[in-house]
């Protein structure tokens, strides 16, 4: 929730590093003024902060400069960011076959992919090893047997680690929470299973287990479970030490690392997650005994999310009184489908001009055909709001575009990067003729 009385403000830590309201009211972005961009490009349209993004990749890559560090793709993938995480010395997660080919398209070194997925095809598994994908993260059993006949077939040997749950219940929303035993992601440590797996890893002669891989979820502003998760882990290595007589060389720890969506939001830095992590696994190795392995994360929201803004324009205002002021956009679910799956609250601005107008409640919704259909739930906005205005919503880089969808049949938005004062399309927006091309009837 928009808490600030100032609704002309723009908290920091919410916004990128390069916006800023000149005293005409109107909002820039990399530079560039998002009056203009509304219309050179139109709305809604995703804006993607190239200079933010560069300087979380660099923030990161330089607080784990002992680690390895994987940008994950899934909150927000175009080729224009795979280069940029290139450029910055970080490696790349993906979980499908789709985000492996924009890696490869963009020239990333297949040797620097994780690939990720708990059912992952037949096809991208060849592919894993046709292209040389640098790890596969197996995440059962079923998937250790299919790899392993792969490789044999192909003569070739795919370097692995075991996805493992921990048992670890962190602060993250339920429908983002992985590191507990009653869910899809991975085998768990408790009882025995995940033992069974790197066995079964380990003799199957055609899998190089450099590790385990163990993530907690996603949104996460709490930080211990991931002290404990990393202890857990440990203990497995010198279980695996002490039976197999080998010490495991890698540890993946995953990412899930929270932003600020709200003034309440205060998420540690990257040099704070570093500090944090790298003790913990130390703690762990010394009480077991054991040399630490090589560590790696995977951040993605923490990478793209305030690198991300949607521009939006106001359609239509219905002002009830004794309630609240609703203001419809032109995007919305399809959009940004995050506040009516997680209850996301955003922070949203008036953005094309100035207002003395005080500040009233307001709930930001919607185009479509659908009462969940809402962008802001509880707003702060000038009184005077009225048709034809641009709001932006800030914090949107990471799972918008990703989670993008067609419901009612709405072409999704485009991405326009802005750096330096200049802007440019690195994502075309989709048109009605691309959705008929793909009905065949």
């Amino acid at each position: 929730m928009t808490t600030s009385t100032d609704v002309n403000a723009l908290l920091p830590r919410l916004w990128p590093r390069t916006a800023m309201r000149h005293p005409d009211g109107v909002l820039r972005i990399g530079g560039v003024s998002v009056a203009d961009l509304a219309d050179r490009f139109g709305t809604p349209a995703y804006l993607f902060d190239e200079h933010e993004f560069r300087t979380r990749c660099t923030e990161f890559r330089a607080a784990f400069h002992d680690f390895d560090v994987y940008y994950a793709a899934k909150a927000f993938l175009c080729k224009v960011a795979v280069r940029l995480v290139a450029q910055a010395g970080l490696n790349l997660d993906v979980c499908t076959g789709g985000e492996l080919a924009v890696a490869l398209a963009a020239g990333f070194p297949p040797e620097r992919i994780v690939l990720h997925g708990n059912n992952k095809s037949a096809a991208e598994m060849h592919d894993a090893l046709g292209y040389g994908v640098g790890r596969v993260v197996v995440d059962s059993l079923d998937e250790i047997d299919q790899l392993a006949a792969l490789a044999r077939r192909y003569r070739t040997r795919a370097r692995v680690l075991v996805r493992v749950t921990a048992g670890v219940r962190s602060d993250a929303h339920d429908h983002n929470a992985t590191g507990h035993l009653d869910q899809k992601f991975g085998i768990p440590v408790d009882g025995g299973a995940a033992a069974e797996a790197i066995g079964r890893v380990l003799g199957s002669g055609a899998l190089d287990l450099r590790g385990v891989h163990t993530h907690l979820g996603s949104q996460i502003l709490d930080t211990t479970a991931y002290g404990i998760a990393a202890g857990r882990a440990i203990a497995l290595y010198a279980g695996v030490a002490a039976t197999h007589g080998i010490q495991l060389p890698e540890l993946n720890l995953g990412g899930g690392f929270g932003i600020a969506y709200t003034e309440a939001d205060h998420p540690a830095t990257p040099a704070e997650l570093a500090a944090q992590l790298r003790r913990a696994a130390a703690d762990a190795c010394r009480e077991h005994g054991i040399a630490t392995p090589r560590l790696a994360v995977e951040p993605g929201r923490a990478i793209a999310g305030p690198a991300g803004c949607t521009l939006y324009r106001v359609g239509t205002v219905k002002r009830i009184d004794g309630v609240r002021t609703y203001v419809s956009v032109d995007g919305g679910v399809s959009d940004n489908i995050r506040p009516a799956l997680f209850g996301t609250r955003y922070p949203v601005t008036l953005a094309g001009r100035a207002s003395a107008a005080p500040p009233a409640p307001a709930r930001v919704v919607g185009r479509h055909c659908d009462a969940g259909d809402i962008v802001v739930r509880d707003a702060f906005l000038p009184a005077d709001v009225r048709s034809g205005d641009l709001l932006a919503v800030a914090a949107t880089g990471a799972y918008c575009r990703s989670w993008a969808n067609n419901f009612n049949h709405t072409p999704r938005p485009p991405v326009v990067a802005v750096s330096g004062g200049q802007a440019r399309v690195v994502v075309r927006r989709e048109t009605v003729e691309d959705l008929l091309r793909l009905d065949l009837g």
